[in-house]
């Protein structure tokens, strides 16, 4: 399997774990950069691939060690998860090599329509879990998803205790950015949720983010609250993964933290400006009530944007027509 940004490989996972549940007997081997490895900790019967993109399997002589290292596996099926180039090189020559091979089909007719500022198709298009369903159907695999299994929530380590405490009766997570700013929710905005929400000292407020920047922009929000603390740039990825695992709510824009939190069980409330939940990247066994859009009545062309890279003029705002109330809401 070839995946890729930290969303899609987060939302394949719960994909994964229904698939080793429903069949004990096959083994997975995931291929993806070393750097996603803990999302897959724990899976069993699921063994993990390192993509050296860097080195052995850079370029397009990389790719041909690659498929030469997958081969030493046994593999007898190949799916792809990803569909890019990189990945359909490598399904080509399985394929050539006799092997069964599937492909995700990412539905670009639907997203385009569902985002096209004339003759707009408005509406639910198939989730990217069902997408990876219909791949390992391909193969052979029917999966069911309506009974998910999550992983326990990970005893968390004593440097992490000694950032966040002991004891908290309700662990909330903020991530408040996004890859592109249309899906940003207006940071003073979220600045008054997070104000509201510190008023209650039986909650502790985390906030992700990851960058210089976003560091700084964290450390300004939270120094004025004692239940505020700003997580970014104080533990590693893996400890990131458990504390998300340890929260009892996620607030989170369309992007990857709210994937990670949902794959783990946790419930996500996602804030959506350009994109929207229809084009099928909602995050996994979340009710649609959790995702709270921009106003389509006052912003008729919502969603502008499959991935929130395409900008609209006069749309800067829309993402200000979600209320700080209707967040707090749904929060509790």
């Amino acid at each position: 399997m070839r995946l890729s940004a930290m969303g899609d490989v987060a939302m394949t996972v719960p994909v994964l774990r229904a698939f080793v549940k429903q069949y004990p007997t096959i083994k997975i081997t995931v291929i993806s950069r070393p750097f996603f490895k803990p999302f897959f900790d724990g899976i069993p019967n699921l063994s993990f691939f390192a993509f050296d993109e860097k080195e052995r399997h850079k370029g397009f002589l990389g790719l041909l060690r690659l498929f030469s290292d997958l081969k030493q596996l046994k593999i007898d099926a190949f799916a792809d998860l990803h569909s890019v180039l990189r990945s359909k090189v490598v399904r080509t020559l399985f394929a050539l090599s006799g092997k069964k091979v599937a492909a995700v089909d990412k539905g670009r007719e639907g997203k385009k329509a569902l985002t096209a500022l004339e003759n707009k198709v408005f509406k639910q298009l198939p989730t990217m879990f069902e997408n990876h369903i219909q791949v390992f159907k391909k193969l052979g695999f029917d999966i069911d998803l309506s009974n998910p299994v999550f992983p326990e929530k990970a005893v968390l380590s004593s440097e992490i205790v000694s950032i966040i405490g002991e004891n908290h009766q309700k662990l909330i997570g903020i991530a408040p950015f996004a890859q592109y700013e249309s899906k940003v929710y207006p940071l003073d905005l979220m600045q008054q949720v997070i104000s509201k929400l510190a008023e209650n000292k039986n909650h502790t407020i985390l906030l992700f983010g990851g960058g210089k920047k976003e560091i700084e922009i964290l450390d300004s929000i939270s120094s004025p609250y004692e239940n505020v603390i700003n997580m970014a740039g104080k533990i590693k990825f893996q400890q990131e993964l458990q504390l998300i695992s340890n929260l009892d709510v996620m607030l989170s824009m369309d992007s990857g933290n709210a994937h990670i939190a949902a794959m783990l069980g946790v419930k996500v409330v996602t804030l959506w400006g350009a994109t929207h939940p229809f084009a099928g990247f909602s995050p996994f066994n979340q009710p649609l009530k959790n995702a709270l859009v921009s106003d389509r009545e006052k912003y008729r062309l919502l969603p502008t944007s499959v991935y929130g890279n395409k900008i609209v003029s006069g749309y800067e705002e829309a993402m200000r027509t979600i209320t700080v109330d209707s967040i707090l809401q749904i929060l509790k």
